[in-house]
């Protein structure tokens, strides 16, 4: 295990779920994020469910910066959108990218 320090800070992976219901939604929604335990937790619950999971560090820390149930600010979008895109290709039977 690495060690810990203030010249070794601990990087915990952070995590961020979003749901997105194009009939009532004007944009996804953050429903769940954390990080260390939580997260695991989180990423083990997408797995048992069979939801596609996209490593994307930077994409992560920045929606669980966000409070539970907002929409994703517009900023965002793109990135969000090229992750669904993503996600939906998997789901129709499209290969990882």
């Amino acid at each position: 295990m690495p060690e810990r320090g203030p010249d070794k800070p601990s990087r915990e992976r952070r995590v961020a779920a979003l749901r997105y219901d194009a009939g009532s939604d004007e944009a996804p929604r953050v429903v769940a994020s954390g990080r260390g335990h939580v997260a695991e937790r989180i990423l083990a619950e997408a797995r048992a469910n069979g939801v596609p999971i996209r490593d994307d560090a930077a994409l992560a820390e920045a929606l669980a910066g966000l409070d539970l149930g907002v929409q994703v600010p517009e900023d965002l979008y793109r990135a969000v959108a090229e992750a669904l895109a993503w996600a939906y290709r998997l789901d129709s039977g499209g290969r990882p990218t």
